[in-house]
Formats: structure tokens, C-alpha cells, sequence
């Protein structure tokens, strides 16, 4: 018969999520249900939060498939080689991402943070961060041509 009281439920209350996980830039991850902390073999849960008007890095999951629940605020969504799809999510959507694809959260409001729920497919918490610019942040970045003085 199962020891019920060490391998039965597990709660791990607020204050005691790990942000020792990888991090892509402009969103704090944080891990909840892992294998050290509940014993879960099989599943990755923890929550991410994305600052006022940030953009994240782009990256993906591996072979990872990724479920967020968007607890507060407005997330907008890009995806594709060239981050070239858009879509947004607010409070009690569910948003799922799949393996390898390359993805950028946005907040789209400049006030509050977007809050969510993240569950993952398995217990290696993989994050590669990408090197792709997206939209936004190529209409940004358009520098001037340099200015060269003549020599007299």
C-alpha cells in the first residue's frame, strides 16, 4: 500500500517558488511543481510574469510543449521564423505552444504586468533564447546613416 503521506498531495505555497530557472529578458520565470520540490516526473508548472510594456527575447522550448493561463493583465502573443503571427490573450485564456516554436511574449498594456500560469511537458526546464528581431523592435532600432565630415 502507498505511503499516502509523503507521496500523496503536495503543496508548495506562494513563497517558496525557485527563481533559479533560465530566464529569457524581459520576463522573471519561477518554478512551482518540479521534481525537487514535489516530486512530479513528468510535468514542469510555475508562474512568469512580464513587466509593463516589455517585450521578451525570443526563444522556444525544445521538445517541450507549453501551456499558459493568463491570470491578470493583456499578453500579446508573436510567433513564427520571423515572429511574423500575432495574437493577444487576456485573463482566463489558455494559450498553448508547441514544440520548437520560436515565440515572443509582449505586455501589451503600459500600466499593469501580465501574470500567468505555465505548465510544461517535462521536467528540463528548456529555454533558448533566439536571435531574431521582432517587429516592434525593428522599427525601433532603425539607426541614421553615420555622418562623415569632409577633410579639407
Amino acid at each position: 500500500m502507498p505511503d499516502w503521506e509523503k507521496h500523496g498531495i503536495r503543496i508548495v505555497r506562494a513563497g517558496e517558488l525557485d527563481g533559479n530557472t533560465p530566464q529569457t529578458p524581459g520576463m522573471t520565470r519561477a518554478a512551482a511543481i518540479t521534481h525537487a520540490t514535489a516530486g512530479a516526473s513528468k510535468l514542469w508548472a510555475g508562474t512568469v510574469v512580464v513587466d509593463p510594456d516589455a517585450k521578451t527575447g525570443a526563444h522556444h522550448h525544445g521538445e517541450l510543449e507549453t501551456v499558459l493561463y493568463i491570470v491578470r493583465g493583456r499578453a500579446r502573443f508573436r510567433w513564427g521564423d520571423q515572429l511574423e503571427f500575432v495574437e493577444e490573450a487576456g485573463p482566463g485564456d489558455f494559450i498553448f505552444v508547441p514544440p520548437y516554436a520560436p515565440h515572443q511574449e509582449i505586455n501589451a498594456n503600459p500600466d499593469e504586468p501580465v501574470e500567468a500560469v505555465v505548465v510544461r511537458s517535462g521536467q528540463e526546464p528548456v529555454v533558448v533564447n533566439l536571435d531574431i528581431v521582432s517587429p516592434e523592435q525593428a522599427s525601433q532600432s532603425v539607426s541614421p546613416i553615420p555622418f562623415h565630415p569632409r577633410n579639407g
